[in-house]
């Protein structure tokens, strides 16, 4: 990347407010999937928000600030869109509203339709015990789907050494079900990687991840994982499920 590519990352506000079509997006992704591919994090993010403009933004779950943090060195006033599903633990809002705080970037958070109360009339109580995929289908991928409608690519924390199956998670790639262009930064981070980020640059992480919880979800869907356990075990613990449908 060039330096005219950075300065145009540092001012990509005032860029591409049409968007571009599907066809159009592919083909971003076929050439730069490529040529990207073993690129540093924040280059890969640099084209993003050189390519898209504000109809680029990351999302995050707030189990650290990595790429919250990479984000906004390279742009800062990002769009961060975190999902608060209503059933967060107290310690990942705080993790949010500490970024929110302390970062150069717009937190935008978004809701369901259905409040828990709601949702609990419509279709019963607790229904992340009886129906886990049509909790999270109310709870996280339509509310993000919804959320997504304005940008034509979104980034996310995904990384291939997480599960066996985001190994071969792209760094650029196409999600055929939002129609839009997915952007990995960190899918070839190994864990010693995050943690030297971490370390080196003062990183917010959610307390859970001292606690026993190295894979933070909901908490009726989360518990503690023990130490040499896969750390997305915690999730859907006793549930046939290991994803909430997001990168599905």
């Amino acid at each position: 990347m060039t330096a005219a590519t950075t300065t145009a990352a540092r001012a990509f506000r005032g860029t591409d407010t049409e968007g571009r079509s599907e066809a159009e997006l592919k083909e971003l992704v076929r050439h730069a999937g490529a040529e990207l591919e073993l690129a540093p994090a924040e280059v890969i993010i640099e084209w993003a928000v050189a390519t898209f403009g504000p109809r680029f933004c990351i999302t995050s779950s707030m189990g650290d600030a990595v790429l919250a943090h990479l984000a906004s060195q390279v742009a800062p006033g990002v769009d961060v869109v975190f999902l608060d599903t209503g059933y967060h633990f107290a310690e990942t809002i705080g993790t949010r509203d500490a970024v929110a705080a302390t970062l150069p970037v717009n937190l935008i958070s978004i809701t369901p339709k259905q409040s828990v109360a709601e949702q609990d009339a419509a279709y019963g109580k607790d229904l992340y015990a009886r129906d886990p995929d049509l909790c999270c289908a109310l709870r996280k991928v339509q509310p993000l789907n919804d959320a997504l409608q304005k940008y034509d690519a979104w980034a996310t924390g995904l990384r291939r050494a997480e599960t066996h199956n985001r190994v071969i998670a792209p760094v650029i790639g196409w999600d055929d079900k939002k129609g839009k262009v997915k952007v990995s930064p960190l899918a070839r981070w190994t864990d010693e990687q995050v943690d030297r980020y971490i370390a080196d640059n003062g990183v917010l992480v959610n307390p859970l991840q001292y606690d026993g919880y190295p894979s933070i979800g909901c908490w009726p869907c989360t518990r503690r994982v023990a130490p040499g356990e896969d750390p997305r075990s915690g999730r859907w613990a006793g549930q046939n499920k290991t994803e909430c449908g997001i990168h599905q």
